[in-house]
């Protein structure tokens, strides 16, 4: 049973970590074709990643659905491959409803605000598709997380956002921004919640998996 539970919490991580960062590669490389200049720096997308990395370490920790201790699973490559290209690309596409927003609807032109607020945003919107991807059931209603998976979604997410107004925010370029961009890093990943939820349901329906 626990090695069932251990595998089972394996794979989430690897489909979130997978799925995520290619969708991430996709929005870095289109943006910084569009734009005229980086969305993010590399310093700023390491930290960024440290930061959602270290929410995603709580995932051993995390609930397993009893659907998945019924009989064991086996290593999917395939499977693996096809959630990449599934899960990823509707991440990306999110990244470009931030950058269309910041462009368009905020006229943001400063470099220094716009990776800001995608820096903020990339961490929020990781640590609630954690949640999304985490179970094939509706998340904080049908299937809950760890206690240590709740809170590390919590604690990241508000540091993600007061980051730019620290030093280490001002050492890797992030600056302070007004309140009003926060409908943009706490309301589109909310946006993105749902309609993960429903694309969820299309996956497994028909690769009748999900973990």
């Amino acid at each position: 049973m626990n090695g069932r539970i251990t595998f089972t919490n394996i794979m989430k991580y690897i489909k979130l970590a997978i799925s995520f960062n290619f969708g991430e590669v996709i929005s870095v490389v289109i943006a910084s074709i569009l734009l005229p200049f980086l969305p993010i720096t590399p310093i700023q997308l390491l930290v960024q990643s440290l930061l959602y990395d270290f929410g995603q370490l709580t995932l051993p920790f995390d609930n397993v659905d009893k659907e998945y201790l019924n009989k064991p699973k086996r290593w999917n490559v395939q499977g693996l491959k096809t959630f990449m290209l599934f899960m990823g690309p509707l991440s990306s596409t999110f990244d470009m409803i931030i950058f269309l927003f910041m462009w368009f609807v905020f006229n943001i032109r400063d470099a220094a605000i716009f990776q800001t607020i995608w820096f903020s945003y990339g961490v929020v919107s990781n640590l609630i598709g954690m949640h999304i991807i985490r179970t094939a059931k509706i998340p904080f209603i049908q299937s809950n997380a760890n206690k240590y998976v709740y809170l590390s979604s919590i604690i990241l997410s508000f540091i993600a956002i007061i980051v730019p107004y620290t030093l280490l925010g001002n050492f890797i370029g992030l600056v302070h921004i007004s309140t009003k961009y926060l409908s943009i890093i706490i309301g589109v990943p909310i946006l993105y919640c749902i309609i993960a939820l429903f694309a969820k349901k299309i996956y497994i329906k028909k690769y009748n998996e999900w973990i």
